[in-house]
């Protein structure tokens, strides 16, 4: 299997596994990493090289670790990494490393994350890491190896989503009440759900600014959805779907598609009478199931879910969807199930940054500390 040219550098060999670090790839292996993590059973988007030259636009480099059997590529990670004043390079990997194998699934993880324990050799003083779908044994060899559990929420630890290899009538069977007969009702009550493109993203910017507001948390801003949009719509890895009410465009929601997974990545809407009581949200997502199923996905994504509602949702205990925070209200109402990513971990190299971090954890306000590294790794910032 091609190994690619150039800006390569061994740090990790063994009889079976060789694991080297590239700052970046050309094309020919770029194509193949592409594949094969699109093919990885409920791998991220933020895997694929499009995010990484997403990123790039706000200050975060994106550099690869990737694992070698003979010359196949059995595995690796895309991670992103920032020098910061004072605290030095810091990096995060969302959803990392994927390994591409199962014959000798335990030599190529052992591999990795010993290359992502070095962190001069990554040229970092800190990295953050949610390890991926099904990754739980990477998140217990990366504590074995001195690694700490991880309150920074790079990405989100928990999700609902829906099985699409369920029948129509399952999927249908499955929703609220009230929503299921309003599956019905949209036509006729002039509520219309389409898939929208690059004019629409002002509608989004604005419609999310609304959301945040009423919420509490930071909105991408235009460029960066824009950016967003023109890296990843050319190869389908976006979809935009609109709702509007009698022509008036009134809820929207910004689709990423990788690993058999659709799933929402930004979303917002009008709190208007008639968006309320025509429930337009509710009805973006259901197109957008509808259309995940038709076109081949495996589950559709909400795109997070409280820890609150996790914890609920996962108890074993029956469950008022009404219990639940008025978000997670929502996304309990299509009959999915709620789910954990393996537990995030974090290594802060150098003792004196490590207690600096954790004292600010533990003064008034640390929930801003919190609070900043998740917005820049997260959002469309480029300062932490």
């Amino acid at each position: 299997m091609y190994l690619g040219r150039s800006n390569s550098t061994a740090v990790v060999e063994d009889q079976s596994v060789s694991v080297i670090r590239r700052a970046g790839l050309d094309a020919e292996l770029g194509a193949h990493w592409e594949r094969l993590v699109d093919r990885q059973p409920g791998a991220d988007v933020t895997q694929q090289l499009e995010w990484g030259r997403l990123r790039s636009s706000v200050g975060f480099e994106p550099s690869f670790v990737l694992a070698y059997r003979d010359r196949e590529l059995v595995g690796g990670a895309q991670l992103f990494r920032k020098r910061v004043p004072v605290a030095g390079g810091i990096g995060y990997l969302p959803y990392g490393p994927l390994i591409f194998t199962e014959s000798r699934r335990d030599a190529v993880r052992a591999a990795l994350c010993a290359a992502l324990r070095d962190l001069p050799g990554l040229g970092l003083r800190a990295l953050f890491v949610q390890p991926p779908d099904g990754g739980e044994d990477i998140g217990e060899e990366l504590s074995a190896l001195g690694f700490r559990p991880s309150a920074a929420g790079i990405a989100p630890r928990s999700s609902m989503r829906v099985d699409l290899r369920q029948r129509d009538d399952e999927l249908r069977a499955a929703l609220g009440r009230k929503l299921r007969r309003w599956t019905r009702r949209w036509p006729e009550r002039g509520v219309r759900v389409r898939m929208g493109g690059r004019s629409d993203l002002p509608l989004l910017a604005r419609l999310l600014e609304q959301t945040a507001a009423r919420q509490g948390f930071t909105p991408l801003s235009l460029d960066y959805l824009r950016r967003l949009y023109a890296e990843l719509s050319p190869s389908g890895k976006a979809r935009l779907f609109v709702a509007e009410v009698e022509g008036d465009p009134v809820a929207a929601a910004l689709m990423t598609a990788c690993g058999g997974v659709l799933k929402t990545r930004v979303s917002g809407f009008d709190r208007s009478r008639a968006t309320a009581e025509l429930r337009a949200p509710a009805a973006v997502r259901w197109s957008a199931i509808a259309w995940a199923k038709a076109n081949g996905y495996r589950y559709f994504d909400f795109g997070g879910l409280s820890e609150q509602a996790t914890s609920t949702l996962l108890s074993g205990e029956p469950v008022d969807p009404a219990e639940l925070p008025g978000p997670d209200q929502f996304k309990a109402s299509f009959g999915g199930e709620a789910y954990r990513y393996p537990r995030p971990v974090e290594l802060i190299g150098p003792r004196l940054l490590r207690h600096g971090y954790d004292l600010s954890r533990q003064v008034p306000g640390a929930h801003r500390v919190q609070g900043l590294l998740r917005t820049a790794f997260r959002g469309g910032t480029a300062d932490p």
